[in-house]
Order: structure tokens, then sequence, then C-alpha cells
């Protein structure tokens, strides 16, 4: 198919995107990697009637490590970020994850803050910034604010921007001392959406698990250390608290199973890998 006729506006700063979307509301979509949004027109699943291209913005297109935080941009690809030399030891669970996101000809094109507003619950980069406890920074003509990332996510590919904000870039906690990172990811094929995805942090004291693929937006939760023999109680809880659902693709007890098994092998992983 093709998509329904839109007008197309290549912004030459991101005050002019502001604009636009200010003016647009609604009616208008921001380009990025178009990995996404160029499907959906194609299928004609979105009909903006103005679609906003903000890849050649300068100002968009920067990583920076800032207190803590890794800063990306909106423009910054998936694959650029996974081609950043001192990634796995700033943030090892952003390294690791980045592999599983698609393929690489995806990745290539596809941008880390386009996944972030596409809010797919099985994708691994919601997935992170919420086990990371991240944040979103959103920019409109009117004003400038950051979401964390569990306020940012409200449900099945559906986020708190609004609709005269642009997504201005997504910051992940860099890795802490003393603290081990882990994810695994179970899926029909390699690059294809996750059935169960699982990013764990764990330290001394505390250990953190956030699951993607079963409910309508990643989920996170505090649990017991591996080696404490209430885990798996907790687990079993967590895997009944996501309220998964029969699909195509499997059946809701086969992702309970998945949480409790994949979930515990997650954390001791994390617990293993701490620095």
């Amino acid at each position: 198919m093709k998509p329904a006729a839109f007008d197309y506006v290549r912004a030459e700063s991101v005050a002019e995107a502001l604009d636009v979307l200010a003016h647009e509301g609604p009616d208008a979509r921001i380009l990025a990697g178009g990995q996404t949004l160029v499907p959906m027109l194609s299928m004609r699943l979105a009909r903006p009637r103005v679609v906003i291209d903000i890849m050649h913005l300068p100002e968009l297109n920067r990583i920076e490590r800032t207190s803590g935080m890794i800063r990306v941009g909106a423009a910054i690809r998936q694959g650029e970020l996974e081609r950043q030399n001192d990634l796995v030891s700033t943030q090892p669970l952003l390294a690791a994850v980045l592999p599983w996101i698609g393929h690489a000809q995806t990745r290539s094109r596809g941008t880390v803050c386009g996944s972030v507003a596409h809010a797919d619950p099985s994708a691994e980069l919601p997935l992170v910034l919420i086990a990371l406890g991240g944040e979103i920074e959103l920019r409109s003509r009117r004003r400038s604010r950051r979401v964390q990332a569990a306020s940012f996510f409200t449900g099945m590919m559906s986020t708190d921007r609004k609709d005269d904000e642009l997504i201005e870039a997504a910051s992940f906690p860099a890795a802490r001392a003393g603290t081990g990172y882990a994810f695994r990811e179970i899926g029909r094929r390699h690059g294809d959406f996750a059935i169960v995805a699982c990013a764990a942090m764990v330290d001394a004291r505390t250990a953190r698990l956030a699951i993607g693929g079963v409910a309508d937006r990643p989920t996170a939760r505090e649990l017991p250390l591996p080696h404490d023999p209430t885990l798996d109680d907790a687990l079993d809880a967590f895997a009944w608290e996501l309220e998964a659902r029969d699909d195509l693709h499997a059946t809701a007890a086969y992702r309970r199973e998945l949480v409790r098994r994949l979930g515990r092998q997650t954390l001791e992983e994390a617990a293993r890998c701490r620095a």
C-alpha cells in the first residue's frame, strides 16, 4: 500500500520542529529513523497531516555523559550507540541489550528515542529505561520537562508525551560500582519481539528485576537477592501480577514460567557480574 497524502517538513532547527508540532498537534508525526513510522504510514495505520523530519538537527545528534547519566539525543541511531567503545564499562546493561534489538540493518537506521516513543511492551530499550530508572526529556514550545521512565510509559504503545512535545533525549543512569547487570530474552527467533525479556541489577543488599513482553508495558520490582530462599515465591507472585494472556506467540502459562525461570537466571547472572 501507499501512504495517505501528507506534508513533509525537513526541520532546520528544533524550534521549527516545535512550531509545527504546536500548530498541528495530533495531526503531526516526528520522523527520525523511520523503522516504525514508515511501515505504519504505508499500511495507513498512521495518517498524519504533517511529517516532521528531525534527523538533520545536530543538537539532537549527540551522546553525552554528564552527572552519572548517558544522555542519548533523539537523532542517535541504535547502531551508533551500540558502537560506542566504552559502553560496556559505562553501562553494561545497555551494551548487552542493543544487539538484541531487531537486526543490524534496522539498528543502522532506527533511533533510540524512536523505540522509546513507540513504547512497544516487548521492546528492549523501554525495558532498560524502566530497569535502570532512566528519564525521558520532553520539550515543547512552551516548556521543557523530564519524566521518569516509570511514569512515561503509560500502557500499550502509550506514553505521557503530549501532542505538542518532542522527545529530545533519553537518559540512562551509568553503571554503579558494586552493582551487577544482566539481560536475557526469549523470542521465536533472534530479532523477533520478545516473548519474555528480563533485565536485572543486583548489588550487595538489593535486587531489581524488570520484565518486558508480558504486561502492557515493562514492569520492574525489587526482589530478594538470588541466595534468599524467598526469591522463588516472590518471582511467582510477580509472574501472576503481570496478568499474562494467551496470544499467537505463547500461552499465559508459558510466559509465567519464563518469568520465574528466566527471571531467576538473570538475577543470578547479575549477581555474578558485580564489579
